[in-house]
């Protein structure tokens, strides 16, 4: 994997600048320009610094097939799947597949 492409891509998909990746992620300004200018492969220290500021985790990084970011609203959905019945997760499926035009 091009870990400079998956970067640079997971900036473009936010909108985000590397100024703006370094305010979430806690690293210095210098320090990416240094993985992004002087295209230096970032440590894994750094490059977990840099998947927190993304909200993921390395597997999610890493990963080759489309990624799902789990934000609190999907976590608070999958806490309360956790305690339904086999029924209510049923109709749940139904429900969602009532929802979907493809």
């Amino acid at each position: 994997m091009d870990v400079h492409k998956r970067l640079r891509q997971l900036l473009n998909e936010r909108g985000w600048t590397e100024y703006r990746l370094s305010k979430k992620c806690g690293l210095s300004e210098s320090t990416l320009a240094n993985i992004f200018r002087r295209n230096t492969m970032p440590s894994i220290t750094t490059l977990e610094a840099i998947c927190n500021g993304f909200g993921i985790t390395l597997s999610q990084f890493f990963a080759e097939d489309k990624m799902v970011e789990l934000t609190p609203e999907l976590k608070n959905l999958f806490d309360k799947w956790i305690s339904l019945t086999p029924e209510q997760k049923d109709a749940v499926y139904r429900m969602v597949d009532a929802f979907d035009n493809s």
